[in-house]
């Protein structure tokens, strides 16, 4: 149910998209992770079934777990092919930004949103969205963004051209962001599901595909984080896992080979709060997950320049790797209180 977007905004989105055949550009936020790149080709396999010209345009590449999907709609990567990316850029009518709702987001692509002159559309389940597209469907209260989409489509009635292979990308995207089914869900999420079912989708190979996936240098990583990086903080009922430069060279890492890491923790007896911090070229990528009433996004507005769900969130720091390790445990005294008084 979309609860905060006025008709006005479906209307115009209809008649942007379910009227006429155009060229469209469909973004991504950078490094995407499951919802962001299943919102994004599920959507354009829709608008690429109804007879649009649709290509998505990445920042940056997306894990190889993630590229298994039967979608025929084309994925330009701006990293590798900035050629091509801009000449699509050049020749798009209209954009439409998937899962992040401030166009910094989106990496070396914010400008070029920014200076996009057609039509753009946002959709999007993040909290406090930032003015940048012309139509946006905000809605905060759904899973994912896959969820999100599916029912944009049945609002515009593009959900006509709904197939298989649109259906396969929207359920990857609900069944990565809810972490298999098991938070942010809500009647709507199971409603969405069973309707994505109808289409004949195989769940148990995308659950494997997802999930089972893994290169041996991931697992490697994961057992090495587990061992040697995860500190356990049983009297803040918290946990922070960190992982540097050096490590992640040694462990061959590719991108995504980190995803889910931070959920490890909240697997312990007890713990309510994780952290993950991972050193870049130049700042300290931050991820947080929490239970219960813990606001995690809150945490990270006030910290580490982050934002996100309450219970998973993200930000980044600019003191070195060890500076912001040392931050994170000088805080969690900060919330020993809320921490402790935190159900699940």
């Amino acid at each position: 149910m979309l609860k905060n977007t006025d008709i006005e905004i479906i209307t115009s989105i209809k008649t942007l998209l379910a009227t006429s055949k155009k060229k469209l550009v469909i973004i991504p936020h950078e490094n995407p992770d499951g919802d962001a790149i299943g919102s994004a080709l599920g959507l354009g396999q829709v608008l690429a079934d109804f007879g649009h010209e649709v290509k998505v345009l990445s920042a940056n590449d997306y894990p190889v777990f993630l590229k298994w999907f039967s979608s025929d709609v084309p994925v330009i990567i701006y990293d590798k092919d900035k050629k091509k990316a801009k000449s699509w850029l050049n020749q798009a009518d209209a954009m439409i930004c998937v899962d992040f709702n401030e166009a910094k987001r989106a990496g070396k692509l914010e400008k070029k949103i920014l200076e996009f002159g057609h039509k753009k559309v946002l959709i999007d389940h993040h909290p406090y969205p930032t003015q940048f597209c012309d139509f946006m469907v905000s809605e905060t209260s759904y899973s994912s963004t896959a969820e999100l989409v599916f029912d944009v489509l049945e609002a515009t009635g593009l959900n006509e051209n709904l197939s298989q292979k649109a259906a396969e990308a929207l359920y990857t995207g609900i069944l990565t962001d809810t972490g298999g089914f098991s938070h942010n869900i809500s009647k709507n999420t199971f409603k969405v599901v069973s309707g994505l079912l109808n289409y004949e989708i195989n769940t148990d190979k995308i659950q494997s595909s997802v999930f089972h996936n893994y290169s041996a240098d991931r697992m490697k990583l994961l057992g090495y984080c587990l061992n040697e990086k995860m500190q356990v903080f049983p009297e803040y009922r918290a946990a922070v896992i960190s992982i540097s430069k050096e490590e992640l060279k040694r462990f061959n890492f590719q991108p995504g080979d980190t995803e889910g890491f931070v959920n490890y923790p909240l697997s312990i007896k007890n713990i309510v709060f994780s952290a993950l911090f991972i050193e870049k070229d130049g700042y300290v990528k931050a991820s947080f997950r929490s239970k219960g009433n813990f606001p995690a996004n809150k945490f990270s507005s006030s910290h580490f320049n982050g934002g996100g769900h309450l219970n998973a969130a993200g930000g980044e720091s600019e003191l070195n790797f060890e500076k912001t390790l040392l931050k994170f445990t000088q805080l969690l005294p900060e919330y020993k209180h809320q921490l402790l008084e935190t159900t699940i």
